[in-house]
């Protein structure tokens, strides 16, 4: 029998659902296995050091169970662990393996559809300190604006149930007023963590319908599928059962309870515990 080599996808909770289940839409013959740090949940406020001590934690754990490929859908691990990773660790450690995130295929997409060159940026407090999404968009895109806005209220409000509430409103509408305060010229706005897709409607309707607004999912899925035909070295290796496994650092109760509003589908979760590295 093949030993399975699944697609690993990591987060520090639950948003990173959203992408695996954009990106089980698109290709959905390939394994996957999600983690979710959920006992150390949040990322966004946490340093530089912490982030890639935890995220290094995982990316060990996922080549543990043999993944080829890693992806990071956690925009504060992208933002303050993966180039680290790539550069410093994998060449040592893991040459045959990959470890990718969210970032870069998201802004190279947002620079594509701008018209104005003014982008927006929604984010957790450590993505927007990190200015990873200023970065990227820079280097590619020079001459483009990037404002970015924190909205350290979006992410609880997603996990307690209070994505659809009228309570959100208000935080939602704050955080849309003070972006365009800062740059009435926008006119793209990326949603900077994978929890936002669940109040995407709700932005949408407090945005002017000619802001174009950008979720990660279906753009990290798209540019999966590319990645792994440039690169069939890796995608050879990827093994092709159509499996789904879950797992968090939580109990699987609790992760199970509420991973069902992300995934829109029910699931079975083992308990992990990630040691330090070595």
């Amino acid at each position: 029998m093949t030993t399975p080599h699944p697609i690993g996808i990591f987060d520090s909770g639950f948003g990173g659902l959203t992408v695996l289940r954009e990106i089980e839409a698109l290709l959905p013959e390939y394994d996957y296995i999600y983690l979710g740090d959920n006992a150390r949940t949040p990322y966004g406020n946490r340093s530089f050091s912490t982030v890639y001590t935890y995220t290094l934690q995982a990316v060990k754990w996922f080549f543990q169970q043999k993944c080829p490929l890693v992806i990071l859908a956690c925009n504060t691990a992208s933002a303050k662990a993966l180039r680290t990773i790539q550069q410093t660790w994998l060449p040592d450690h893991a040459p045959d393996k990959r470890v990718l995130g969210v970032l870069r295929p998201v802004t190279e997409y947002a620079g594509t559809v701008s018209e104005s060159g003014h982008i927006g940026i929604f984010g957790t407090r450590g993505t927007v300190d990190s200015g990873s999404y200023v970065i990227e968009l820079e280097k590619y895109f020079p001459g483009i604006k990037v404002t970015q806005e924190a909205c350290p209220m979006w992410v609880p409000l997603v996990e307690n149930g209070e994505a659809e509430s009228d309570g959100a409103d208000y935080f939602i509408r704050q955080h849309i007023e003070r972006l365009f305060d800062k740059d009435p010229a926008i006119d793209t706005v990326v949603l900077g963590c994978t929890h936002y897709p669940l109040l995407q409607k709700k932005i949408e309707a407090f945005l002017p319908e000619e802001i174009t607004v950008i979720s990660q999912g279906t753009i990290v899925a798209d540019r999966l599928k590319d990645y792994l035909f440039r690169h069939p070295e890796i995608e050879r290796v990827c093994s092709k059962s159509g499996t789904r496994q879950f797992h968090s650092t939580e109990k699987p109760e609790v992760f199970e309870r509420s991973a069902e509003n992300f995934y829109k589908d029910q699931v079975e979760c083992s308990e992990v515990i990630l040691s330090d590295p070595r």
